[in-house]
């Protein structure tokens, strides 16, 4: 019952969304729109903001579910722009408003995740310090957060199988080269 309670919460914020900015919907309208009770509304969450970083972590676990390895990355990544634009009014509500950080942040954290795991699996049998692997999961979280923030910016218009696509050429080896690069003891 409570995830069905928190998916009728997520939904009905979507889809007051779709008429006024996130930071003018209050609890008061989001309750009677789905039909709940305040107390209801505090027993799941602190405030609106703490339903929508819930709704984004929940697309996260969907989007990324088996795509963390070197060979599907780009099956991840593709999920999650696909994800975002499936609720495009959505995130481009969240982006625009005051809780523009709880977007980046979702996707830092998204993203992060990704790439560690790629890292991860690239770097077995290769003596690479815990840092470095971790500096380079940062440096390309960096950079797909900050195309996929200018995709939103934009209006999520541009195809995201294309920007995965640029991104996968861009990219194509540069984790296990960086990883060489960072070697102990060559």
């Amino acid at each position: 019952m409570s995830q069905m309670t928190k998916r009728a919460l997520i939904a009905s914020l979507k889809e007051l969304m779709a008429d006024k900015p996130l930071d003018k919907i209050t609890v008061t309208d989001l309750t009677e729109h789905c039909g709940v009770n305040r107390m209801t509304f505090y027993y799941h969450f602190k405030d609106i903001y703490d339903l929508v970083e819930w709704a984004c972590v929940e697309e996260a676990t969907r989007a990324l579910a088996g795509k963390k390895t070197y060979d599907t990355w780009q099956q991840g990544f593709l999920q999650i722009l696909q994800s975002l634009q499936k609720d495009k009014v959505f995130y481009i509500n969240v982006y625009h408003s005051i809780s523009r950080e709880y977007i980046e942040q979702y996707l830092y954290k998204l993203t992060y995740d990704l790439m560690i795991g790629v890292v991860e699996e690239r770097a077995a049998g290769m003596s690479v310090r815990s840092e470095d692997k971790e500096f380079i999961a940062h440096f390309y979280k960096y950079a797909f957060v900050g195309l996929t923030l200018e995709w939103i910016r934009s209006g999520m218009k541009a195809d995201p199988a294309a920007i995965v696509e640029r991104v996968s050429t861009v990219t194509h080896g540069g984790i296990t080269k960086a990883l060489e690069a960072c070697r102990i003891g060559q």
